[in-house]
């Protein structure tokens, strides 16, 4: 049988993108499982391919269908785009400013941080 290999951390993983993953295992009669994250969040959990055998397979559906959601989500935001509803930073402005604005200073104070040992060198 063979070790379990790790098909997907599940790190930054939205929870549809999970679902459907799951979904195309059960679809294809791939056995796997899931672990949960851990405490502390060292581990984010992970969808595991029980079989060797079968991981190679698993890999070639989750690249296609990888390839077939970043399709989808271009699409997406191309037509969100076109209606005028993507999310700008004026949008992002507008919904969130004191965010927006600590984000910015945070930018700003960041890259006058990294600024100073090159000041400092100058002399």
């Amino acid at each position: 049988m063979g070790m379990s290999k790790l098909l997907l951390n599940l790190r930054h993983v939205p929870d549809d993108e999970a679902d459907e993953v799951r979904a195309m295992l059960d679809e294809y009669h791939i056995a796997h499982y899931e672990t949960p994250p851990t405490f502390m969040g060292l581990f984010a959990g992970g969808l595991y391919v029980k079989e060797d055998a079968a991981f190679d397979r698993a890999k070639g559906l989750m690249a296609k269908y990888q390839s077939q959601r970043q399709a989808r989500a271009r699409l997406e935001r191309e037509a969100a785009v076109r209606n005028g509803t993507a999310e700008t930073f004026q949008s992002q402005f507008r919904a969130e400013p004191v965010r927006v604005v600590l984000t910015v200073i945070a930018i700003v104070l960041l890259i006058g941080l990294m600024a100073v040992p090159a000041l400092l060198l100058r002399g």
